[in-house]
């Protein structure tokens, strides 16, 4: 698997390049976004780059719906959640404490006819592996119903960073049964890709709005900025998502 190969932002994890690093001069390690606008998370940690045979994976699980790739994509997933699940407030698996307090693990939403297209919610599926081998060692909480997509949104492949905001600005909601259950928790958000940052920043708002403590994000895998320009300019065709699939089933 790639690894990221140079430091990265400590609030949203951007590789930190002479083109986009200031932070040194104010002491943080921290990109040129994330000095100007913090976001409303606390921090976002991903397994790796998006690229290389994680992205076919990604890909593979999306697309081809071969769900077997999601196991493979949950133990990636449990390492990103192990690191942050402290940090949350997760205690030792078997620590007597309020249940009131654990944080919870919250999926971002598909919309219900997207997701009854796909048959299955890729982040919600990758999040089960991952929970069963988290509980292992921490105890806190799977609940994959907290947040709702409210409405159909575009594909964000493609669309720059302010097209991607007004495309998710308003589309999710919590659900209000489960309201009060996330009344002062802390929330860990998980998604497949983190690309810009603009769906886990919108999905925070809406929890700390509803009351949430704090949020942290954790994805499977991460965009940098000059992968999301190739991205912008050379966005995968099905075709080659169909290539990506048959080599996969070859190896």
């Amino acid at each position: 698997m790639p690894v990221f190969p140079g430091a990265q932002c400590t609030i949203c994890g951007e590789l930190l390049v002479a083109a986009n690093f200031a932070g040194e001069l104010q002491g943080e390690a921290l990109c040129g976004l994330c000095q100007r606008f913090r976001p409303s998370y606390v921090r976002a940690a991903a397994f790796g780059p998006y690229e290389g045979t994680l992205r076919d994976l990604i890909h593979i699980l999306k697309y081809q719906r071969v769900r077997s790739a999601a196991k493979a994509l949950g133990v990636m997933l449990t390492e990103v959640l192990r690191g942050i699940a402290p940090e949350a407030g997760a205690t030792p698996a078997g620590t007597v404490v309020d249940q009131d307090t654990l944080p919870i693990i919250v999926p971002v939403p598909l919309f219900k006819a997207k997701q009854n297209d796909r048959g299955f919610n890729q982040a919600t599926a990758v999040t089960g592996y991952a929970f069963r081998a988290l509980k292992q060692h921490f105890d806190i909480l799977f609940e994959p119903d907290i947040l709702r997509r409210k409405r159909a949104t575009v594909s964000q492949t493609g669309l720059t960073r302010h097209q991607r905001r007004e495309n998710v600005r308003g589309a999710f909601a919590v659900n209000p049964a489960l309201r009060r259950f996330i009344a002062g928790r802390n929330i860990i958000l998980v998604d497949d890709v983190f690309t810009t940052g603009t769906t886990a920043e919108e999905c925070s708002r809406v929890l700390l709005r509803a009351g949430a403590g704090k949020v942290w994000v954790a994805t499977i895998a991460r965009v940098s900025k000059l992968e999301a320009l190739s991205m912008l300019q050379h966005p995968m065709s099905q075709e080659e998502i169909a290539a990506v699939a048959a080599k996969a089933a070859r190896a």
